[in-house]
C-alpha cells in the first residue's frame, strides 16, 4: 500500500489560530468554493460516515469551532483531514514529486540521508506522527501531522550550508539526493518568508 506526503508553507500560528475561531464566514467560503472537493471527501469515505463518522463538512465545522467532537476514536481521522483542508486554504503547496507516493520507510531512509549530511534540525518521518495537529482536534493514525518551525528550518538550512563548506558529501543513492534536495527547497521558501513554517500530513 502507497502512502502520500503532503506539505505546505504557511503561517503555522495564523492556521492554528483558525482552530476555534468560530469563523462562520471561514465556513460559508470554503462550502461555496470547495463544495465539490468536500462531496467528493464523502463519496471517498461512504462506508465510515454510514458508520457513524462526520462529513467532511461536519468535522471542518467541528475544527473551525473547536467541537464538538465525536467521542468514537475511529472516527477522528475526518477532524485531521479538516485541519489539512485549513492548511491547503491558508498556505502553499510545496512539491512533492519525491514523496508521492511512497511506500513503506521511505520518510526514514530519507531521514538517514538528511543526517548523513549532518542535518538534524528537522526530520521528514515527523510528518506521519499526529501530534502535530493543534488542540483540541483529536489525532488518529492517519493523517499522520507534523510541523517544522521557521527556527527549525533556518537551523537545518545552516547545518546544510556548514555540510557544504566542510565538502562533506557521502554517497547516497539519487533517489535519496533528490528528495533531500526537495527538502532543500521547502527550507529556502521558508528562510523568505519570516514567521513561516512547514507542516505535513502523510496519508
Amino acid at each position: 500500500m502507497s502512502s502520500s506526503l503532503s506539505v505546505y508553507l504557511l503561517d503555522p500560528k495564523a492556521t492554528r489560530a483558525l482552530v476555534g475561531s468560530g469563523d462562520d464566514q471561514l465556513l460559508q467560503v470554503i462550502r461555496d468554493s470547495f463544495g465539490a472537493d468536500l462531496t467528493s471527501d464523502d463519496e471517498w469515505f461512504e462506508s465510515e460516515i454510514e458508520a457513524g463518522a462526520p462529513t467532511a463538512y461536519e468535522a471542518l465545522r467541528a475544527v473551525v469551532h473547536g467541537g464538538p467532537f465525536g467521542a468514537d476514536r475511529e472516527h477522528a481521522f475526518q477532524y485531521g483531514y479538516a485541519y489539512k483542508r485549513l492548511c491547503a486554504l491558508t498556505g502553499s503547496f510545496l512539491d512533492n514529486s519525491s514523496f508521492s507516493p511512497y511506500k513503506g520507510d521511505w520518510l526514514s531512509v530519507v531521514d538517514e540521508g538528511l543526517r548523513a549530511l549532518r542535518i538534524t534540525a528537522v526530520s521528514v518521518s515527523e510528518f506521519g506522527y499526529g501530534s502535530g495537529l493543534p488542540d483540541p482536534v483529536p489525532s488518529s493514525y492517519l493523517p499522520g501531522c507534523g510541523e517544522w518551525t521557521h527556527e527549525q528550518c533556518l537551523r537545518a538550512l545552516e547545518e546544510f550550508e556548514e555540510t557544504k563548506r566542510q565538502g562533506h558529501a557521502p554517497p547516497l543513492e539519487p533517489e535519496v539526493v533528490d528528495a533531500v534536495m526537495d527538502v532543500v527547497k521547502w527550507l529556502r521558501h521558508v528562510e523568505a518568508r519570516p514567521g513561516f513554517g512547514v507542516v505535513g500530513f502523510v496519508s
